[in-house]
């Protein structure tokens, strides 16, 4: 196969014609594979992902329809140009109706060709961008904010490379799972994926855990042991919590990133390994390499793709869709009826600032299924510190436009009752709620069910009331 452009599979049992319509593609520098019958089509497009396929209908062993519907049935991201007789347009016109791109009416200019093709390149590559970004899930990642797409994006430029990625990001913010993605959508995702604690296990134990060790290597060693290094040979070698690791121990990992090849411990041949190395921590590593907790050298071997995981306090309204993704999956789990939250139960959820992030939003939404069952989530089945938020809402949000509006009636006992003018109940439960959320507008807006720009608006409406005075 030759040429660096697209690649393009050429179906057509005419070989005069094959051979000009490769000579048109060439010139472009697309890569081209030929296949004279439908087998062949059908087996080329298992085994390879082509950007286009050329279609001519009348095959020798079946028609042209039956490739495509293998392609539609596939959802293969690949555009299909039917290329045809005059007297089979109609039955072209057809095919495009069951999801052809274009036809090319036979005989035609190689600027036919390819004014034809670049357009369904285009709108393929167009359609790949927009997917991309309407993304509400990806892998175990449930998100569809700006901050998790640019996450989405570095994950599926970086999986098929070797080269190190290091994770950082909060605890609970998904390390591990961007890991699993990571090597899911690599070349890699069928060897094993091989992941290693280096705060969970002891410091006199770690190095065994990594590279192994053999019969009587030291106390208690019986047997030999694979580590994890070659555990995950052909595969990918997580470390989480790698500034954890100690120092002695981080000269023997950089050797071992450097040669891919290591000792057991207790052993003395080297054994080589093929092993792509994704690493993470909840700790600023630039931080740890200052403090002299971290190697400098080790740190930029490792710091090759950095992705930054996103708090879930910046992560706009995923924690809505995080929250339905979990009551979902946990009344199902729990065999109970739940089918929704509150708006108001959703209010809360929005304006928590999840210190434990996705974790413990995860805790969070178990604790309600677990120790309720009914058709709603309610404010009052939250547990602490959301119950407080909750405890402490201001009974009464109005939403009058401005002062002077129709008076409001509060209540001052069962006997007694005294009236106010709607903009002034209206003010002072928008203060009492911002003086509530520490000053944060855009968390008070949240629980009030408006849009910070309705606050500042009416904020700066008392201001000139109160000047005009």
């Amino acid at each position: 196969m030759k040429g660096t452009g697209k690649k393009i599979l050429l179906v057509e049992d005419s070989p005069s014609l094959s051979v000009v319509y490769q000579g048109y593609l060439r010139e472009k520098d697309y890569q081209v594979v030929h296949v004279d019958t439908g087998e062949a089509a059908l087996e080329a497009i298992a085994a390879d992902l082509f950007d286009a396929i050329l279609l001519d209908l009348q095959l020798p062993d079946m028609n042209g329809m039956d490739i495509l519907n293998e392609v539609n049935t596939r959802a293969l991201p690949t555009a299909v140009i039917v290329i045809t007789a005059h007297g089979s347009v109609d039955i072209a016109v057809e095919v495009m109706q069951a999801g052809a791109f274009d036809f090319i009416e036979k005989p035609f200019t190689a600027d036919r060709l390819f004014v034809t093709l670049e357009n369904a390149l285009k709108r393929q590559g167009l359609e790949e961008i927009v997917d991309l970004y309407r993304r509400d899930h990806f892998h175990e990642f449930v998100g569809a904010s700006l901050p998790m797409q640019s996450v989405y994006q570095i994950i599926n430029s970086a999986a098929a490379s070797k080269a190190t990625v290091f994770v950082t990001g909060e605890s609970g913010t998904g390390k591990e799972v961007c890991a699993h993605a990571i090597h899911n959508e690599s070349p890699r995702r069928d060897k094993p994926f091989v992941a290693l604690n280096c705060a969970a296990i002891p410091r006199d134990l770690m190095e065994s855990e990594i590279f192994g060790h053999t019969k009587g290597a030291f106390t208690g060693a019986v047997t030999a042991r694979e580590g994890a290094a070659a555990r995950a040979d052909g595969g990918t070698l997580f470390l989480d919590e790698i500034c954890e690791m100690d120092m002695d121990l981080q000269s023997k990992l950089l050797r071992f990133i450097q040669t891919s090849s290591f000792q057991k411990v207790g052993g003395s041949k080297l054994q080589s390994v093929d092993t792509r190395f994704v690493c993470a921590t909840n700790r600023d590593p630039i931080e740890e390499v200052r403090a002299g907790r971290f190697r400098e050298d080790l740190f930029y071997r490792l710091h090759v793709i950095p992705v930054e995981l996103p708090p879930l306090r910046q992560r706009e309204d995923d924690v809505i869709l995080i929250a339905r993704h979990l009551l979902k999956s946990y009344t199902h789990e729990e065999n109970k009826r739940f089918e929704r939250f509150t708006a108001e139960t959703e209010s809360i959820l929005r304006a928590f600032d999840w210190p434990g992030n996705v974790r413990q939003l995860q805790n969070v939404i178990r604790n309600i299924v677990v120790l309720n069952d009914q058709d709603i989530v309610t404010p009052s089945m939250l547990p602490p510190p959301l119950s407080d938020i909750s405890a402490s809402m201001p009974a009464l949000s109005a939403q009058g436009e401005s002062p002077g509006g129709e008076p409001a009636v509060t209540s001052a006992g069962t006997d007694s009752m005294t009236i106010q003018p709607l903009w002034q109940v209206e003010k002072q439960v928008i203060e009492h709620t911002i003086e509530h959320c520490d000053g944060n507008i855009p968390k008070a807006a949240a629980l009030l069910e408006i849009s910070p720009s309705t606050i500042y608006r009416k904020r700066q409406q008392w201001e000139s009331a109160v000047a005009g005075a």
